[in-house]
């Protein structure tokens, strides 16, 4: 792992991503807030070395370690919306969840929904966490601060698209 990537982020521009998190996050109900916190800083220890990457949607935050800033091998993600807190565990999958704490059907990452900070202390979360976390392809650094990136994907909002042509045959359905 490259470690002079790891240290290059500034005490000012952390400062600066920081905040920019904090507003981020203060869409969510205070309760959501403080959730959002706890977990961030649950990930930190776990991951000391970890990328943050931050991707604001229009609807929630997402807020993903990783162990570089491409951000696609990353293995635990918080997502904050004013729904509630998730947590992601990216190739949940393949995981053994003998207690079905994570569910759904998708392809690639699993999501919990989290109630409060005794629901990452549970041992089986802790266990899900770790087994993330070793079958990942791309070791973490053991040393160093990863930076934090935060990417805004909130756009106007997609055009509409127009409707196919009308059947060329009967002028009258879209199918054909």
């Amino acid at each position: 792992m490259r470690t002079s990537k790891l240290n290059s982020q500034s005490a000012a521009a952390r400062r600066a991503a920081e905040a920019q998190l904090r507003a981020l996050v203060a869409k969510c109900a205070p309760a959501h807030q403080r959730l959002t916190g706890a977990l961030r800083r649950w990930l930190r220890k776990r991951l000391p070395a970890a990328h943050e990457l931050v991707n604001e949607y229009s609807d929630c935050e997402f807020i993903s370690d990783a162990p570089d800033e491409r951000g696609y091998e990353g293995v635990l993600a918080v997502r904050a919306s004013a729904n509630g807190v998730r947590l992601y565990i990216n190739r949940g999958k393949g995981l053994k969840d003998p207690e079905k704490l994570l569910p759904g059907a998708g392809k690639q990452a699993r999501w919990m929904t989290v109630e409060g900070m005794s629901t990452r202390a549970r041992p089986a979360v802790v266990d899900l966490s770790d087994e993330a976390r070793a079958r990942n392809r791309i070791p973490f650094a053991s040393i160093g601060r990863g930076p934090m990136v935060i990417r805004s994907e909130v756009t106007t909002p997609r055009r509409r698209r127009r409707p196919a042509q009308q059947c060329w045959q009967c002028r009258q359905c879209w199918l054909h």
